[in-house]
Parts: structure tokens; C-alpha cells; sequence
């Protein structure tokens, strides 16, 4: 999830670079991807960087740790903002199933992408947000200011290539896949649950039953990604 709303970026800012106060639990990402942003921001105004993977990957923690290494040009867009509503869901009988490619608003999401590859200079983007404390999404929770340079975005279905998601990837001007080991991701994933209410069985249940299904889904989208991102590398 997205950190506190920025102000608009200076354009003084030097990429890569993190301002004083940064914190300090976030993991540093290793210097050859952020070489890897800084190239690409070389090339043009803006850049739209996606992060994918499958649930608990930290796909959100990486988002975070970029857009506090490119602190005064950044600014993450999650996914997650297009969760339909829990109501939507219990309409639908979705409910169970939360997490599914077809409990988002993808094509609300895709609108949101083409609108930041074209945003004119003197518009804010509003995007929304998903807040696990209310399990819902929160509309028009993140300004993207015309200044920024890098949006980065992440979630589980960015490479799908079916339904709503299959243009997804081609709004983006890389996608890196978020690489973990799947015992270290479910462990991830039980903790997250049960932190947010549920009890050990119940999270355990969730995972099995819900996470993982999505988790194969999004493992076969894997080759279509730019790059594969690994934590600890040099």
C-alpha cells in the first residue's frame, strides 16, 4: 500500500535518491534495479513501472522501498484500489472468492493507466486506494500530480492476458516479477490474515482455499513479465 500522500515532486529532484527521514523498517532494493529505474527515466517524462506476482510476494513492500528510494518523483498506484466493494461482492457471490480477477474493476483500472500515460500538465489524477483495516476500497485516496515522473503500480493480475487485464501490461513500460520462495509467501499470507481478524484456521482455510488457486492463475502470466526481481541481489 502507497505511504503518506506526497506533495507534488520538485523538479529539482534527483532520481534515486532518498530524503532524510526515510524509513527505515523498508528493505533496501538492490543497486541494479534501481540502476534499472534510473535508465528508465532517462528516456522519457513519465514511466509507468508495474510489479507483479501472486499474493504475498511483496509486491507492495518493493513498491514502497522505490518509491522512498525516488522519493521526489515517485508515487505508487496499487491495484488493489479496484477491488469492488464488499457489498458488489456479496451481490454478485463473489464474496467467497475475494482476491479472484473478477472481484476487481479491471477495466476501471486499464482507464486509470491510460489516463496517467496521457495526463496533461495541468491535471491531478485522483486513484483510489484498498484499506485492509476496512477491507474495502477508498476512492480518490492518492493524487498522481502531472510532475511525477514514475508511477509505480502493483498487483496480482497485471499480465493476465484475459478479460479486462489482457491490455494491461501494454499500458506499462516494464512489468518485473516479484520472485519469493512459496513457503516464505504463505507464511506471509496466514500472518496477513490473521492480523486483519481472522483466526489461524480461518487464515490457513483463506490461503488454501482462496490465495493459492489465485496464486497458480497468476504463476502462468510469469514468462511475460520484463524482468524477475529477487531481494538480496547485487
Amino acid at each position: 500500500m502507497p505511504g503518506p500522500v506526497p506533495t507534488p515532486p520538485r523538479a529539482e529532484a534527483v532520481p534515486g535518491t532518498a530524503e532524510p527521514g526515510a524509513d527505515p523498517g523498508l528493505p533496501a532494493v538492490p543497486p541494479r534495479y534501481l540502476d534499472r529505474v534510473r535508465a528508465l527515466l532517462r528516456a522519457k517524462p513519465r514511466r509507468l513501472l508495474g510489479l507483479a506476482g501472486p499474493p504475498g510476494a511483496g509486491k507492495s513492500t518493493l513498491a514502497q522501498a522505490l518509491q522512498q528510494a525516488f522519493a521526489e518523483v515517485a508515487q505508487v498506484v496499487p491495484m488493489d484500489g479496484y477491488h469492488l466493494a464488499n457489498a458488489e461482492l456479496a451481490r454478485l457471490g463473489r464474496a467467497a472468492r475475494k482476491g479472484a480477477p473478477d472481484t476487481f474493476d479491471g477495466a476501471g483500472y486499464a482507464a486509470l493507466l491510460q489516463r496517467l500515460r496521457r495526463q496533461p500538465p495541468d491535471e491531478i489524477v485522483y486513484a483510489p486506494d484498498f484499506r485492509r483495516e476496512l477491507e474495502e476500497p477508498v476512492a480518490g485516496a492518492i493524487p498522481v500530480f502531472a510532475q511525477t515522473r514514475l508511477v509505480i503500480t502493483e498487483g496480482n493480475y497485471l499480465l493476465l492476458d484475459s478479460g479486462p487485464w489482457a491490455g494491461i501490461a501494454a499500458l506499462l513500460d516494464e512489468v518485473w516479477w516479484v520472485d519469493v520462495d512459496d513457503a516464505l509467501r504463505q507464511g506471509r499470507l496466514r500472518r496477513r490474515h490473521e492480523q486483519f481478524g481472522r483466526s489461524p484456521e480461518d487464515a490457513a482455510a483463506w490461503v488454501s482455499g482462496t490465495d493459492e488457486p489465485n496464486a497458480r492463475l497468476i504463476a502462468a502470466t510469469r514468462p511475460r513479465a520484463t524482468l524477475e526481481f529477487r531481494w538480496g541481489e547485487a
